[in-house]
């Protein structure tokens, strides 16, 4: 089981804060990613159509190649801007 966690605009567009997700097997986020767009409606919005969406593991910037294990924290954010 892992926990996931959305900040910013995904957590607003999402209605949710966090979430467990069960893994079968080995993954990685861009497993995780693709179960989250199965789910289709907002949650392809979100995470398909070329948004950028970034991510940490365990509070650690990772990429969708980043391997995900039980217990793991994967969270996604909007890319930070400024100005």
């Amino acid at each position: 089981m892992i926990q996931i966690r959305f900040f910013a605009r995904l957590r607003e567009m999402l209605e949710v804060e966090s979430e467990q997700m069960e893994l079968a097997g080995m993954a990685t986020i861009a497993d995780v990613v693709e179960q989250l767009q199965q789910r289709g409606g907002v949650w392809q919005q979100a995470f398909g159509g070329g948004n950028t969406v970034m991510m940490a593991l365990n509070q650690e910037m990772a990429s969708a190649e980043s391997a995900v294990a039980d217990g793991d924290e994967v969270a996604f954010f909007p890319p930070v801007t400024g100005g």
